[in-house]
């Protein structure tokens, strides 16, 4: 075994301590399962993304352009308008 020292905000340490308490692991464990997913994967597990815009992402972009294409083509579903 080698240690490992990383920096990181105060803040955010604090709250991720508190959801790895909820799942039942330590800091240490998450991040040991953090690299050996990156070295299982040959990369990082997770799309890094400054993308916070859900409805204009690629992906939904995508999605919607698949959606207008099908409706050009007649391949129509009707749904009933659901309000709360």
């Amino acid at each position: 075994m080698t240690q490992v020292n990383v920096m990181i905000d105060e803040h955010l340490k604090q709250r991720a301590d508190i959801l790895f308490d909820e799942l039942g692991m330590s800091m240490a464990t998450a991040f040991n399962v953090f690299v050996r997913q990156v070295v299982r994967q040959g990369g990082i597990p997770f799309d890094i993304t400054t993308d916070v815009d859900h409805f204009h992402s690629a992906s939904n972009m995508r999605v919607l352009r698949q959606s207008i294409k099908d409706a050009n083509n007649g391949k129509l579903t009707e749904h009933e308008l659901i309000e709360d």
